[in-house]
């Protein structure tokens, strides 16, 4: 069916406010991240500062450790990304592969655990790691995001996984192959795509998470990003605005940057994922 132009018009419309909404706070940061502090307390506040200047982010940097807490959370967001996707992997092929009771129950509880909240899990959570001696350390936090980010990854790879057809496989077997060189040779590498779009999100998750980080690390050291952002916030919760929103920008950055790079990869995951064959 031809769309009206009308409908057209009304179409774009839509898409370019919801752009809109969604680009004002990144906008809205950047710019405050750039305003001199005589312009931040103004009663009338612009959207391009009269004055920009850099001495938002010096004053983040004199202030808090910033690289040393990036690093903090690039590892442990890499880590929990890698390891999920590892371990996630071979459990979607099970599950797509062999539709059997326990595969549906697995599947059940995976769309289950992911209405259970933070609140919820972390006492017990604690308590394991106290056990294990991983209390205070990014090894324990990198455990805990494998955890919460495994049962979403499951849910997204087992989708790409039923819309790689059995056929390859059948004819892999016939060829010789077992399950395990099926899965590296063949299947693998059709599922390129949808891995590359599971470890982004796992990534980006553990990268922007917050509450675990603030349970588990109490040493200054051993801090993530979220948690360091925090600390521009002062004892009465008056906010250093300047440095918080250029040190914010800066956290967001990236996020943004890996997106651009595997945009298209990921679009093709997602579709891959979506669509049976």
């Amino acid at each position: 069916m031809r769309t009206r132009p009308a409908a057209r018009v009304g179409q774009y419309a839509a898409l370019l406010a919801y752009l809109i909404f969604l680009a004002f706070p990144f906008l809205w940061l950047l710019s405050t991240a750039f305003k001199p502090p005589r312009e931040l307390g103004s009663l009338h506040p612009t959207w391009i500062p009269h004055h920009p200047t850099l001495g938002n982010f010096r004053q983040a940097f004199d202030e808090q450790p910033l690289l040393h807490a990036a690093l903090n959370s690039l590892l442990a967001a890499l880590g929990a990304a890698v390891v999920a996707v590892l371990i996630a992997t071979p459990m979607a092929y099970v599950m797509a592969r062999h539709r059997t009771w326990p595969a549906r129950a697995a599947s059940g509880w995976v769309v289950v655990s992911q209405a259970f909240p933070f609140v919820l899990v972390i006492i017990p959570l604690f308590l394991v790691l106290k056990r294990l001696r991983l209390i205070d350390s990014l090894a324990g936090l990198t455990l805990v995001y494998v955890v919460w980010s495994l049962p979403f990854a499951l849910w997204m790879l087992v989708g790409y996984v039923r819309a790689v057809p059995v056929e390859l496989e059948e004819a892999a077997a016939v060829d010789g192959a077992g399950r395990l060189r099926t899965l590296v040779s063949v299947t693998a590498p059709l599922l390129a795509p949808g891995i590359a779009a599971t470890a982004l999100f796992a990534f980006v998750t553990a990268w922007n998470e917050f509450f675990f980080a603030l349970v588990l690390l109490k040493s200054p050291g051993n801090q993530t990003l979220p948690v360091v952002l925090t600390h521009f916030i002062g004892a009465e919760g008056v906010a250093d605005l300047g440095p918080l929103a250029a040190a914010a920008f800066l956290a967001t950055l990236p996020s943004l940057v890996v997106f651009a790079l595997l945009q298209r990869r990921i679009t093709g995951g997602l579709i891959a994922g979506a669509v049976k064959s």
